[in-house]
C-alpha cells in the first residue's frame, strides 16, 4: 500500500473550513490503495471554533501526528497571528523527521496556510519525495485591483500576504508532482500566469458531502437556534461565513423582499431569513456582515444574523430543519460553494443567487437542485427581483416545488460523495508517483 503524508495545520476539534476535504476522506484513502498519516497542529495552539463533535467522524485507527506553533500571546505583539507561520518550522522539522525515518510515496498540502506549501519543494530537494498541492483558495489573486471592487481587508498584513504570494507561490507549484482544485478557474489562472504549469497533471475534485456527516447531525441535541413554527413563518437558511464579496448578492436578495414587502405586505411578513456563522471568529467575537445590507434596504427586521463560526454538524441539523436553504453568490466568478453539497443531501429546496458566466452557476446548473435567479454585478436586477419576487410568492402559497427542476440524484450520487472524490483523489496521487526534473 502506498503512503501519503497530509499536510492539514486545521483538523478537528479544530472547526476550519480548509479541513473538511481531508477530514470527509480519512474513512476511504485505504480502500483505494493509500495509507494516510496527518500532520495538524494541536488545538492548543489554534485560534478559532472548537468542535469535538467532529472527532467522531475520525476514523479510531486513523494515525494524526499532532506539532506545536508558538502561541499567538507570545506573536500577537509582533502583529502575527496567522497559523501557517506560527507554525512553520515545528511542521518543518515533524514533516522532515517523518519523511527521514518513515518511507512515504507522496506529500499532499491541503490548507489554505498558504506559506506551507513551501515546504514541499524543501522536502522534493531533501528527501526526494513528490508533492501535491490542493488548492481551495486562491494565493494570488487581483479581485481588490478589479475595477469597482471594494478596499482589500487587513491593511499592511494584505498588503504583507500579497507579497508572500508574489514571492513563493511561482517557486512552490514549479515542482509539484500534481495539483487539484475546488475550481477549474483557480486551475486557469495557473496555467496563464506559468508556462510550466501546462506540464503539471492538474485536475477539479470538488470537496462533496458526507452522509456520515448528515447521520451524525441527525443525533445531535437540537440546536438552541431553532425556527418558530407557530406563527405560519417561512424560514430561509443560509449557513456559512459571509466575506466582502457577498454583499451585491444579497442586495439583490434584500431590495427583492422590500419590492414584495411593499406589493403583498401581509404575505411578506411571513418571511423569515437567517444568516448564521458568518464569520470564522469564536462566541463575542464576531462582527454582523449582513444585518447592515439588510439596513441599507429596510428590510432588517425580517432578517437574522449570528456572526459567529457554528459547528460543522450543527449547521446540517439546521439546514434538514429549515424551509429553504439560501445560496447567495460571490462577485468573484470563480468562487465555487462546498456548501452546495450538504444543501443538496439534505433535500431541503434551494434559493441560488448566481452571477452569470459563474463557477457557481454552472454547478447548479449542472446538479438542477435550485431555482437559480441570475443577474450580472454592472447590468439592472429588476428581472432578478422579478423572480425573486415570484419565488416568494410560491413560498407563501406552499408552491416551492412546482418552481424547482428536477434534482439529477444520479450525477450525485455518481461524483459528489466524500466516497467518490476520495477515489478521483487517490487516482490523480497516483499519477504524481513520478516527477518532473526538478526545475529552477
Amino acid at each position: 500500500m502506498k503512503r501519503v503524508l497530509i499536510i492539514s495545520p486545521h483538523f478537528p476539534p479544530i472547526n476550519a473550513p480548509d479541513m473538511q476535504r481531508v477530514r470527509m476522506s480519512l474513512p476511504y484513502y485505504r480502500e483505494f490503495g493509500w495509507d494516510p498519516v496527518v500532520l495538524k497542529v494541536d488545538a492548543r495552539n489554534v485560534e478559532g471554533v472548537r468542535e469535538p463533535e467532529l472527532l467522531a467522524t475520525i476514523p479510531a485507527d486513523a494515525r494524526i501526528v499532532r506539532v506545536w506553533a508558538c502561541p499567538v500571546r507570545w506573536t500577537r505583539w509582533l502583529g502575527v497571528g496567522n497559523l501557517g507561520l506560527r507554525s512553520w518550522l515545528p511542521l518543518f522539522w515533524a514533516g522532515t523527521r517523518l519523511l527521514w525515518r518513515e518511507r512515504f510515496d507522496l506529500v499532499m498540502f491541503s490548507t489554505t496556510q498558504f506559506n506551507t506549501l513551501v515546504l514541499g519543494g524543501i522536502w522534493l530537494r531533501l528527501l526526494g519525495v513528490p508533492y501535491l498541492i490542493d488548492v481551495q483558495d486562491p494565493w494570488r489573486t487581483d479581485y481588490y485591483e478589479r475595477p469597482g471592487s471594494r478596499r482589500p481587508p487587513g491593511g499592511w498584513k494584505y498588503q504583507f500576504a500579497r507579497l508572500q504570494a508574489w514571492l513563493l507561490e511561482r517557486w512552490s507549484f514549479m515542482n509539484a508532482s500534481a495539483v487539484m482544485s475546488v475550481s477549474p478557474s483557480y486551475l486557469e489562472e495557473l496555467r496563464a500566469r506559468y508556462r510550466f504549469f501546462a506540464t503539471i497533471p492538474a485536475q477539479v475534485i470538488r470537496f462533496g458531502a458526507s452522509r456520515v456527516d448528515l447521520d451524525r447531525a441527525a443525533e445531535m441535541p437540537a440546536p438552541s437556534h431553532r425556527f418558530a413554527r407557530d406563527a405560519g413563518e417561512i424560514h430561509f437558511l443560509y449557513t456559512g461565513a459571509s466575506g466582502p464579496v457577498m454583499p451585491h448578492s444579497l442586495t439583490v436578495l434584500f431590495d427583492a423582499l422590500r419590492i414584495y414587502r411593499e406589493c403583498e405586505p401581509v404575505r411578506a411578513r411571513r418571511l423569515r431569513f437567517h444568516f448564521f456563522g458568518t464569520s470564522y471568529v469564536p462566541p463575542g467575537q464576531g462582527v454582523n456582515s449582513v444585518l447592515p445590507v439588510a439596513e441599507l434596504c429596510g428590510v432588517a427586521d425580517q432578517v437574522d444574523e449570528i456572526p459567529h463560526r457554528l459547528g460543522h454538524l450543527e449547521c446540517l441539523r439546521l439546514q434538514s430543519e429549515a424551509d429553504i436553504l439560501l445560496l447567495p453568490g460571490s462577485s468573484d466568478l470563480a468562487y465555487s460553494p462546498s456548501k452546495a453539497y450538504p444543501f443538496y443531501l439534505t433535500g431541503r429546496p434551494i434559493l441560488g443567487l448566481v452571477f452569470r458566466d459563474s463557477v457557481m452557476e454552472q454547478l447548479l446548473d449542472e446538479l438542477s437542485c435550485a431555482y437559480l435567479v441570475k443577474f450580472r454585478e454592472r447590468e439592472p436586477k429588476d428581472a432578478a427581483h422579478a423572480e425573486l419576487c415570484r419565488f416568494f410568492d410560491a413560498a407563501v402559497a406552499g408552491r416551492v416545488d412546482e418552481l424547482l427542476p428536477v434534482r439529477n440524484d444520479r450525477q450525485f450520487e455518481d461524483r459528489y460523495l466524500a466516497r467518490t472524490l476520495t477515489g478521483e483523489q487517490c487516482k490523480l496521487m497516483g499519477r504524481a508517483l513520478a516527477p518532473a526534473p526538478l526545475q529552477v
